[in-house]
């Protein structure tokens, strides 16, 4: 239900998440990684939006220092996408929170996969080859033409990004609140969510198991017969054994620094290469 005094996302606000996008990877870290760079892109936005009650401006910031990563020029797309259910939800007494949580997982896997094979994988590639094939010859063009090239199409992509972004959120999101869609979709990118995160355990978690069993030509390494059963199946345990201890709250600090130690000594004894 809609109130009296409904707040409205202007142009002006997206130009501020477009200008605050550019920073997007100067606070990234292991844990969280775009977290903090995506909480300082809405925060103008969820100021707007909430300034007049303490307790949701806080909870809306909190609500984005969520773990996030994206290519960074595919990021104000999501982020005007995010400010349309944002609005949404400072209008709306009903507005379901977690769906916001729940669209930034569902969109941020499939979106890097293109915005990286784009930008890194083909326009980076074509730009360093015109540009070196200049400034082997001494040409003052070649880096500039460089500039030129990549960054374009990236501020380009970044404007209309977050421009449709809005757009497509503000249409989407009234079509799915009158038809009642909003469970089922919440649910599909759940689990869209959860098979990104599967698949970025198994790329990103390395765990090689060095220690062999048995004797003679017979002997097997104990990875063999873990990638026997099932590949990837280590990182899924080591997966579980870190969601249990974020579940408990365990400082991550002492996370990391008890995966450093265990790792060393497994090494050490020649249990893990």
């Amino acid at each position: 239900m809609m109130t009296s005094n409904e707040k409205k996302v202007t142009k002006k606000d997206l130009m501020r998440i477009f200008w605050r996008s550019l920073p997007m990877e100067f606070g990234w870290n292991y844990e969280r990684q775009m977290h903090l760079a995506f909480a300082h892109m809405m925060s103008p936005l969820m100021k707007k939006l909430y300034g007049e009650d303490d307790a949701q401006y806080a909870n809306s910031l909190e609500r984005h220092m969520e773990f996030f990563n994206c290519t960074p020029q595919i990021v104000p797309f999501i982020g005007g996408v995010v400010a349309s259910m944002e609005e949404t939800n400072a209008n709306s007494d009903d507005f379901d929170l977690s769906s916001i949580s729940s669209i930034k997982t569902a969109l941020m896997g499939p979106l890097s996969g293109i915005g990286d094979s784009i930008f890194m994988g083909t326009i980076r590639v074509i730009a360093t080859g015109l540009a070196v094939s200049l400034a082997e010859k001494g040409n003052i063009l070649g880096p500039i033409l460089f500039l030129l090239l990549y960054n374009i199409p990236a501020y380009l992509l970044r404007y209309y990004g977050v421009m449709s972004g809005y757009k497509l959120g503000v249409g989407y999101l009234t079509k799915i609140q009158e038809s009642g869609l909003m469970e089922t979709f919440k649910k599909a990118a759940s689990i869209l969510g959860v098979m990104v995160i599967g698949a970025m355990t198994n790329e990103m978690v390395a765990i090689n198991f060095t220690l062999k069993l048995g004797s003679g030509d017979e002997a097997q390494t104990l990875q063999n017969i873990l990638d026997g059963m099932m590949p990837g199946l280590m990182s899924l345990v080591v997966l579980y054994i870190f969601y249990k201890l974020n579940k408990r709250k365990v400082n991550v600090l002492w996370q990391i620094l008890g995966a450093a130690i265990i790792g060393v000594l497994l090494t050490w004894y020649g249990i893990l290469g």
